[in-house]
């Protein structure tokens, strides 16, 4: 697992070194696109790229620091709130901070304000979890660490932005998806055929779901119209809806001999178990549904 490790992370600093699109440049889909490939290549990584990029996107947004060339950046703004900001310095714990040992700089909630620092220190042990592991999603500590604020208070959640980001989000378990179906590709036994039909039908409608929410947009990126909101909670749900019914179709088609014989198979079922559990499910369904109350299709 170390090995592996230290390859994802070695990865991470190659990719961060690209260049990609920002949402709503007229890119979009290309954009998400590589997050895309970067899932099938392995989870982790997109993870890790996938909270690198945000965070230059979000810097650009809302008028932050111009990143450093080299810098690897995180986004760490999981719940629950146990950091609190005193004037421009951070105090206490943040957890699930992807990238705690390697990202050289983090974009960091505490409250409703966001914050660019240096990392704290991060808090050996926890997350031992075998899904993801090369994530390296650990706790860190904030031991009052000085701070930027980027953007006035409210304004990371605020920004339309934030939606995007959160459709960019499902690209990558999409990508995560295609991975874990792939060994489907190739059988030739009934049953296993008609679990590939259903994975062609839920893979294709997720895709076309992504681009249509790209080029919807590209057409709007300030979110004018006000759908912003609304399109991030369908897309997500949709794509987790379809990894979920991947993750058991291809074991029902497969059995055991893929996961308890084939080391990367097993790692791309068990990362993307627990990546798409990012998605909040019924409460996601329900703040949807008390968006389009009284709407008509």
């Amino acid at each position: 697992m170390y090995a592996w490790r230290n390859h994802v992370e070695r990865r991470f600093a190659e990719v961060g070194r690209q260049r990609i699109p920002l949402p709503g440049g007229g890119a979009t889909w290309d954009r998400w696109a590589v997050f895309a490939r970067l899932a099938e290549e392995d989870l982790s990584l997109a993870r890790l790229s996938e909270g690198h990029f945000d965070a230059l996107a979000i810097l650009a947004e809302l008028e932050g620091p111009d990143p450093a060339p080299g810098d690897l950046w995180g986004v760490w703004a999981a719940k629950p709130p146990s950091l609190e900001a005193v004037g421009e310095r951070l105090r206490g714990m943040k957890p699930y901070c992807s990238g705690a040992r390697v990202c050289t700089r983090a974009l960091v909630t505490a409250g409703d304000r966001l914050f660019a620092v240096a990392p704290g220190e991060p808090v050996e042990g926890t997350w031992p979890a075998t899904g993801m592991a090369a994530s390296d999603s650990l706790d860190v500590r904030f031991a009052d660490v000085p701070a930027q604020e980027v953007g006035p208070p409210g304004g990371y959640t605020r920004r339309p932005g934030f939606h995007h980001g959160g459709v960019g989000v499902a690209a990558v378990w999409y990508g995560g998806a295609r991975a874990v179906a792939r060994p489907l590709l190739g059988v030739d036994e009934p049953h296993a055929l008609t679990h590939l039909g259903a994975v062609e039908i839920a893979l294709t409608s997720a895709r076309e779901a992504l681009e249509r929410a790209a080029a919807e947009i590209d057409a709007d990126p300030l979110d004018r119209k006000g759908r912003a909101a609304a399109r991030a909670l369908r897309v997500r749900s949709l794509v987790a809806e379809v990894a979920a019914e991947v993750l058991d179709r291809t074991g029902r088609a497969l059995g055991a001999g893929p996961l308890s014989r084939d080391e990367a198979h097993g790692r791309r079922v068990a990362d993307l178990t627990v990546y798409i559990r990012q998605h909040h499910a019924e409460r996601d369904l329900a703040a949807l549904g008390r968006m389009v109350t009284g709407e008509a299709w």
